[in-house]
């Protein structure tokens, strides 16, 4: 009998043509390649390639495939993105900014042109210039969705411009509420809403960020539109005046037609009159619109009576008129500052704390007001707690909703409010009248809505994330 072998001597005795056909089973070698190429060095350079090729071949194939409205492909800053939100800085500076300085006006109408009517009567003309800028929002917000900001913004440079020029003409009340009150705000309302649409298209993690530095444009326009009137009306008459403002508004919207745009490409749709009511039926956004709906209500009491009321307790009249004007300039700081940090901690979270604040600044500050340090210090305060609500209100329904629908949405959003800014402050002005110059119950009014509104604030955020307090929503 042969003598057993040992097991590993099978592999030095094996033929090597056993051996390569062994090899080539295996797959460590090709049918057509020869033994003495396969060396280490050759093995070590195909496995370190592969992995590259694999990674740089799944990288493109996950960039193809972004869809416009992945959190991913939104670009959160950039030359082109910060160009958009310059455009909307300017858009805002005219839209909002003119409204924000409704009490001068209020203020120079009950004096001059129209003394002869109510304060009630009179509160009308800034009430229906707010109204007729946010009920714009359905018709703009769908115009957005399907077509893109530049048809929109076109529309608006022209009815804003030429109704504050005929409003320069404007003698008689019918003449001041189709011109001020119908044509200019109907221009605001489409520039205000073409960049509203716009600047979300641009960011996801900066969202509020971006929100609060176009919204700052705002705060900007109601601190130079209230001195420019009082400045200028005495020196060249109210018909220049407004047409200096309107010529200053033209060239700014010559800037915020040459850098706004979407990001998203226009998908046009038939209207359809429901797709504004199914938002609704969202819980989250239901109480984010109820909210805001009454704490818009009570918001602009303030910008409408607080010149009148501090005249009232004796400020003299050069020094009640930088009131909005301060008001205004902290607005700025409220407008970038919470959300900026509403993006770190919360956009929720900030809106309720800053919505709080405001309405307690009216019980505690405003109503017990004599002298004139008081009403200074509310109208800073003010200015910063309300002026968080303006920009943290989009960025709010950009924040629950489908970006490709924040058009739609936030028109229904601002169509709702345009009925609280067209009642709150002839409501103002009416318990004005009723209380012959007492304006207690009007503070006290103000402050209630306020307070109603933010309690919604927090119902918004129970639904979706409970009472948890440390938790970022």
């Amino acid at each position: 009998m042969a003598p057993i072998e040992p097991s590993g001597s099978s592999v030095s005795t094996m033929d090597p043509a056993t051996a390569k056909e062994k090899d080539m089973e295996s797959g460590r070698l090709s049918p057509m390649e020869p033994i003495s190429s396969r060396t280490d060095a050759n093995i070590m350079n195909e496995t370190s390639e592969e992995p590259e090729a694999r990674a740089e071949f799944d990288e493109k194939d996950t960039v193809k495939k972004l869809s416009p409205t992945d959190p991913a492909s939104f670009p959160d800053g950039g030359l082109e993105a910060w160009l958009v939100v310059l455009g909307g800085f300017c858009c805002l500076f005219v839209s909002f900014g003119w409204i924000n300085c409704i009490g001068v006006f209020q203020a120079y109408y009950e004096t001059g042109p129209l003394k002869q009517y109510s304060s009630s009567t009179i509160a009308w003309i800034p009430s229906l210039e707010t109204f007729m800028m946010f009920i714009g929002g359905p018709i703009f917000g769908k115009l957005f969705d399907n077509y893109g900001p530049r048809g929109i913004l076109l529309f608006g440079t022209f009815f804003h411009v030429f109704g504050l020029m005929m409003t320069s003409l404007a003698t008689k009340y019918y003449q001041f509420v189709l011109a001020q009150g119908i044509c200019s705000p109907m221009g605001a309302s489409a520039i205000f809403y073409a960049a509203m649409s716009s600047v979300g298209t641009w960011f996801f993690r900066n969202r509020a960020l971006a929100y609060g530095v176009m919204a700052s444009g705002s705060s900007l326009g109601g601190v130079i539109f209230p001195i420019m009137v009082e400045r200028l009306i005495g020196r060249i008459g109210f018909g220049w005046t407004m047409r200096a403002l309107a010529f200053m508004i033209l060239g700014l919207l010559v800037v915020a037609n040459l850098t706004l745009k979407s990001r998203l490409t226009p998908q046009p749709k038939p209207l359809i009159f429901m797709e504004f009511i199914y938002p609704l039926r969202e819980i989250p956004f239901l109480m984010v619109v109820f909210g805001s709906f009454l704490f818009f209500f009570g918001m602009f009491i303030p910008f409408t009576f607080i010149i009148l009321s501090a005249e009232a307790n004796k400020m003299s009249t050069g020094l009640a008129g930088y009131l909005i004007p301060i008001l205004n300039a902290t607005s700025i700081f409220g407008r970038v500052i919470p959300g900026f940090i509403g993006d770190r901690i919360g956009r929720f979270n900030v809106m309720i704390i800053t919505t709080y604040f405001s309405a307690i600044l009216i019980i505690a500050l405003w109503l017990p007001a004599r002298g004139n340090v008081p009403f200074i210090i509310f109208a800073a305060l003010f200015g910063f707690g309300s002026g968080a609500f303006v920009s943290m209100a989009p960025a709010l329904i950009a924040q629950i909703s489908d970006i490709r629908q924040i058009g739609v949405r936030n028109g229904t959003l601002f169509a709702i409010l345009s009925i609280s800014a067209l009642t709150g402050s002839p409501i103002g002005g009416a318990l004005l009248t009723r209380a012959h110059g007492d304006f207690k119950d009007m503070q006290i009014f103000a402050a209630v809505v306020m307070l109603a509104g933010s309690t919604f604030f927090v119902a918004a955020r129970v639904v979706q994330k409970g009472f948890s307090v440390m938790v970022k929503i």
